[in-house]
């Protein structure tokens, strides 16, 4: 069987596992940076064989360059959507920075000593 019979190629950007809500790059993203075995990606991702987790980096060594570039783009469309979401806080967002705010201010004044 062929590696690509693992996966749905939704689009040229977005591979997913075949049957799972699970894309290539959150498999290969763990076992690149995070260093996790085959094994240990099983337990990461439980509802996946050991055999779609081997696919999948079989896979990735057998496209390596396309794969590394597709990888690359997925990390810099992340820090793009991080740093629009910096520039553009939700009113969630914004309260959720002020209750840790305030939280911290709480903190710092509960650690100091009353001074008489």
């Amino acid at each position: 069987m062929q590696t690509e019979a693992y996966f749905d190629f939704v689009a040229p950007d977005e591979i997913r596992i075949k049957g799972h809500r699970i894309w290539i790059e959150n498999i290969l993203y763990e076992s690149i940076h995070n260093a996790l075995s085959p094994d240990e990606l099983t337990q990461r991702f439980p509802t996946l064989s050991l055999e779609q987790i081997y696919a999948t980096l079989l896979y990735y060594h057998q496209h390596k360059a396309a794969m590394d570039q597709y990888l690359a783009d997925w990390l810099e469309h992340g820090r793009r959507m991080w740093q629009a979401q910096a520039q553009h806080p939700t009113p969630d967002r914004l309260r959720l920075q002020k209750f840790r705010a305030e939280r911290d201010a709480e903190r710092v004044q509960a650690a100091q000593p009353e001074l008489a």
